[in-house]
């Protein structure tokens, strides 16, 4: 995501600014998408397929399930109580994941593990809410057009594309730029929204009813079995309350609950309230309830505003989807991948091609298969409601085993919000065949992916230490030996200390040489977001001319391997970066039959194996000082 903070020097971690530019940071980036629901929700619940009809009663009755669902899943939920459960400041569902995991201790294997594949389901329903948010979000903006006049209608399709297009091109850049403007036409959509609401509703004041929860009930109970539908369009309203939790690393927990509690949620009821109103006095308005607010003379300013805030919206899921790679690569569900950091002072600020250009083709993909904000909407909200589901299973273990609050508690809160987000994924789950089952399964084949890449990685470990040469007892039976010595430094990056590096051997083997300093070295990612600097290193000498290095980094740091070693120096050990060479192991994956995984989940994960990300590139080696060896290891 993008911030405004600059780097603490010693840890890497964003450095908080004042309040009130981290509100207006949170603002412009944390409610994008949530800020954009009012452009087609109310006109979503009075659909024929709802079967809720358009009268005074259920207008007030729907504005009031909107206004006390925002109160008790955004406010009372994620406001409240999950920006709460931070992990070393870092938010998102894989933080949580790894603080669940982290809460419950490694002495209950089997639920230690499904947490870890819980929390990555959740993750990969992220990227299936990634690819839906800039579709409906862009094209509920410019359907605006077709309000201004009907001959627009045949344009909006294109002109949807062109803007996702330039959106997408222009993420190689970084988003400092935009980050400037992001707060401030936020800040003017909100405003905006709560005094257009405040105009409607002085014309049908009885629509204030709605601050009454009693009337939410009425109407959810009113609907009979068909609840769930009403409940599914009802939804849409909530889109985007993960940000909430996702970005808090970036701004804080404050700045959010600021920001939430003294403009976006008034805001957002005021306008929901003010549409109530308009239909009330107007039920024609139901084409489009959003645009039909405005006088025919705003309405072309409005679309411009409106689609700049579509656009910030999807930059916000954009943005999270980069950040959500680079913890899963780093976490170990993904492959390596080129990432790109966009700004030299904002840690957050990244860029990874693959991702950026798999989200494209998902997002075209998408506006062309639906073809309007409406049919959007069948796909919207199944994933999102399932991630929130994910988010308080996970919650609770936080909560009872990180916290040690007293079992009722955590029991008693983390049923009534179950009981919330299961009434949210049946509602959203009856739109299956109308869309939902898009983002369902992407999210289904990148956790196929995810967890084929995890356990391939755990089996290529497991053959590797299994075959390979112990690596104490060869080097006291090197230590007699004559050897022609290299006057350089050899960095040996391998995954398991314990084992000797295959380009050691090859060194002995085809070349008869030793480098007079030999350091074997491997990189350690935690689940917590950061490692300071005073902890990135711990340094061992196992031999005369023989060290073992172990490098430690968070899930959000960027792995800068020569920067690390030259911590080293503090402790003994001196690495010119003009006199060290650096030797990598390249894996051929072999498929073989047996034990490990099923055929095709192995040629799979062989197939990302050969198209990872480079080594050199992941960890910040210069080109000119790498050598790379093959290996060839059966799984």
């Amino acid at each position: 995501m993008s911030s405004d903070s600059s780097v603490l020097p010693n840890s890497g971690h964003p450095q908080r600014q004042a309040l009130p530019a981290l509100t207006l940071g949170a603002i412009g980036v944390v409610y994008g998408d949530i800020g954009t629901s009012p452009l087609y929700t109310v006109k979503e619940i009075f659909l024929p397929a709802t079967g809720v009809a358009l009268n005074p009663a259920n207008l007030i009755g729907a504005v009031s399930v909107i206004i006390w669902a925002l109160m008790l899943v955004v406010t009372l939920k994620y406001v409240i109580l999950i920006l709460r459960a931070d992990n070393r400041g870092e938010g998102g569902g894989l933080a949580l994941t790894a603080l669940a995991a982290k809460a419950v201790g490694t002495g209950k294997p089997r639920l230690h593990k499904g947490l870890l594949l819980l929390g990555v389901f959740g993750a990969t329903l992220f990227y299936g809410d990634s690819i839906i948010t800039p579709a409906i979000t862009v094209m509920g903006a410019v359907e605006g057009l077709e309000v201004i006049t009907p001959a627009f209608k045949p344009y909006v399709l294109p002109i949807a594309l062109g803007v996702l297009l330039a959106l997408f091109m222009v993420q190689r850049w970084g988003t400092h730029a935009m980050g400037k403007v992001f707060g401030p036409v936020i800040t003017l959509w909100f405003v905006l929204l709560g005094v257009i609401g405040v105009i409607h509703i002085q014309t049908q004041p009885q629509v204030l009813a709605a601050l009454n929860p009693l009337h939410a009930w009425e109407f959810l109970i009113a609907r009979g079995w068909y609840v769930f539908a009403a409940v599914g369009a009802i939804v849409l309203a909530l889109t985007g309350a993960e940000a909430l939790y996702a970005d808090m690393g970036h701004f804080g927990a404050k700045p959010i609950r600021l920001a939430w509690t003294t403009l976006v949620f008034p805001a957002l009821a005021l306008n929901y309230m003010g549409q109530g109103a308009l239909l009330i006095g107007d039920p024609s308005a139901i084409e489009n309830p959003f645009y039909r607010l405005f006088p025919e003379s705003l309405m072309l300013p409005v679309v411009v505003l409106a689609a700049l805030a579509a656009v910030i919206a999807s930059q916000a899921v954009i943005s999270g989807a980069y950040s959500m790679t680079k913890q899963a690569i780093q976490l170990g569900f993904l492959p390596r991948m080129t990432v790109r950091y966009t700004s030299a002072s904002e840690v957050g600020q990244i860029y990874i091609p693959v991702v950026n250009w798999a989200l494209l083709l998902g997002v075209v993909a998408a506006v062309l298969l639906f073809g309007s904000s409406s049919a959007l909407a069948g796909a919207y909200g199944i994933a999102v409601t399932m991630t929130m589901l994910i988010t308080t299973l996970l919650t609770f273990f936080v909560v009872r085993h990180g916290w040690r609050l007293p079992a009722p508690v955590a029991n008693s809160a983390t049923l009534f919000f179950l009981a919330v987000d299961l009434l949210l994924v049946a509602g959203c789950a009856i739109k299956f065949v109308d869309g939902g089952w898009f983002p369902l399964a992407f999210a289904l084949g990148l956790f196929l992916v995810m967890s084929t890449w995890s356990r391939g990685r755990a089996l290529l470990m497991g053959s590797i230490r299994r075959d390979g040469l112990e690596l104490q007892p060869f080097l006291e039976n090197l230590s007699g030996a004559e050897t022609h010595r290299a006057m350089r430094t050899a960095v040996y990056a391998v995954a398991n200390p314990d084992t000797v590096p295959q380009a050691l051997l090859h060194n002995l083997k085809h070349n008869q040489v030793l480098h007079e300093t030999n350091v074997i070295m491997t990189v350690v990612f935690h689940d917590r977001p950061w490692v300071p600097e005073d902890e990135r290193i711990v340094l061992q000498e196992l031999a005369p001319s023989f060290w073992c290095v172990s490098l430690h980094f968070g899930f959000m740091d960027q792995p800068d391997v020569p920067k690390a070693l030259a911590l080293c120096a503090d402790k003994g050990l001196h690495i010119s970066a003009f006199e060290t060479s650096y030797f990598l192991s390249r894996e051929t994956v072999v498929p073989t039959p047996g034990e490990g995984m099923v055929q095709w989940r192995e040629r799979l994960f062989a197939a990302m194996s050969r198209n990872a990300g480079g080594v050199a590139e992941f960890f910040c080696l210069p080109d000119n000082a790498v050598v790379e060896l093959g290996t060839r290891v059966q799984i």
